[in-house]
Order: structure tokens, then sequence, then C-alpha cells
């Protein structure tokens, strides 16, 4: 049974890579907007059906690696040893994932990547989509700051009279100041992504980024730590 759920969940992986490497294909070749899901699916092999199973909306088939990843800050913040400050913990995972050439530091030559950072540069609706993204994944470092689970759709909820009595309290207090704590942070990081992901849209080596990548980030950080200290180390 293990080996046939096995042989089953790379089937459904070596489906989505189809799926996603036909689209940047056709995206290269078209440009976003004038590409069909039906076009994709007959480049893919698939029915557009199959697509639709594995990605609601044509956004999705360019997010959806990214936003497999949104919670990886509240991950950080909530595994980081006792006694770590919050900012000693992005500093350290950070410069680890530079030094790994991680897709999400923006130091990564891969030409998809490159070819997908273009591809929502050019299109307004990819732009909303990463948005959403980036303030649900700081969202979630909030609340993982606060030691509690975020709700799940806590971003596009109306805001009621119940929230400002709840802003006014003591509780709520706390709650802003772990917001602007991952606000920063989220930040810093989105600064440091962006600076070497130009670099390397640009046509630079890895390698040779790296040096200045290093110390930018530390740089960053060691202007974040004058501001927040040791905050979330206690």
């Amino acid at each position: 049974m293990g080996e046939t759920l096995g042989l089953r969940e790379r089937k459904k992986l070596q489906t989505r890579q189809a799926i996603f490497g036909a689209a940047l294909e056709l995206f290269r070749e078209r440009g976003f907007a004038d590409v069909s899901v039906a076009e994709i699916a007959a480049r893919a092999g698939i029915s557009k059906m199959t697509v639709f199973n594995y990605f609601p909306t044509k956004e999705d088939i360019v997010m959806g690696p990214m936003e497999e990843h949104l919670g990886d800050p509240a991950e950080i913040a909530s595994s980081r040893p006792p006694g770590e400050p919050v900012v000693a913990a992005f500093r350290r995972v950070f410069l680890e994932r530079l030094a790994a050439r991680a897709p999400e530091t923006g130091l990564n030559e891969n030409p998809e990547l490159l070819q997908v950072i273009n591809l929502v540069k050019e299109t307004p609706s990819l732009l909303a989509r990463v948005f959403m993204v980036q303030l649900r994944s700081e969202q979630l470092l909030a609340a993982a700051l606060m030691g509690r689970e975020a709700g799940p759709h806590d971003i596009r909820a109306p805001v009621t009279a119940g929230d400002l009595a709840a802003f006014r309290s003591e509780p709520g207090r706390q709650d802003l100041r772990a917001r602007v704590v991952a606000g920063q942070i989220m930040a810093l990081w989105r600064a440091l992504q962006v600076a070497n992901s130009l670099r390397m849209v640009l046509g630079e080596p890895a390698d040779d980024v790296y040096p200045d990548a290093v110390a930018a980030a530390n740089l960053g950080f060691d202007l974040l730590e004058k501001g927040l200290g040791d905050w979330g180390s206690r």
C-alpha cells in the first residue's frame, strides 16, 4: 500500500510539474493574458479539467509554489531556540538560506524562477496575488509572535466595532506590537530579496553577488536590531 501511495504521489507531482512547465513555455511565447487554460492543457498533454483539478485559476499555476511557503516566516519564529531574539533568528536563517542560494532570498539563478519574477512584474493580477500572499505571511508571523493561531480569513474579514474594542485592550496593544514587528521583519526580507533578484535578472552570477548580499543582509538586520533589540527573546 505504501509503495502504491508513493507512486500516486509521484504521478501527481509529475502532473503538476508538467502543467507548470507548459504554462511557463506559453507565457514566455505570448504573455500571461493571451494564453488560455485549454492551451496549457493541450501543451501538457492533459485535459482542461485536469488542469483545474490541480490549479483552480490560471494565476494559481504561477503562484502555487510561492503560496506553499507563506507560512515559512511563522515557522522561523515558532521554531527558534528559547531565548533567541526574533531578529537574530531571522538574520541567522536568512544568511543560511543565502549560502544555500534558496529562491526565497532572491539569490537564485534558476531560469524558471527568473521568468516568474518578470512575469509577475508585467501582470497586474499576479502582482495583486503576491501582495495578498505577503500580507497573509505577515499576518501568520504576527500570530506566531503572539503564540497563537491566525484565523484563515482574517485579511478579508470586515472590520467591526468589536475589532476596535479589541485593539483598545491590553491584548490588542500587544497584538499591535507583534504586527509592527512582523511588518518590519517582512519588509526587510522583501527588500533584500528584491535587491538580489534584480541582479539575478540582469544576469550577474549568484556567486559574484553573494558577498554583497551577505553585507546587505547584515546591514539590514543591524538596523532592525537597533530598533527592535532583543524583542521576543523572553
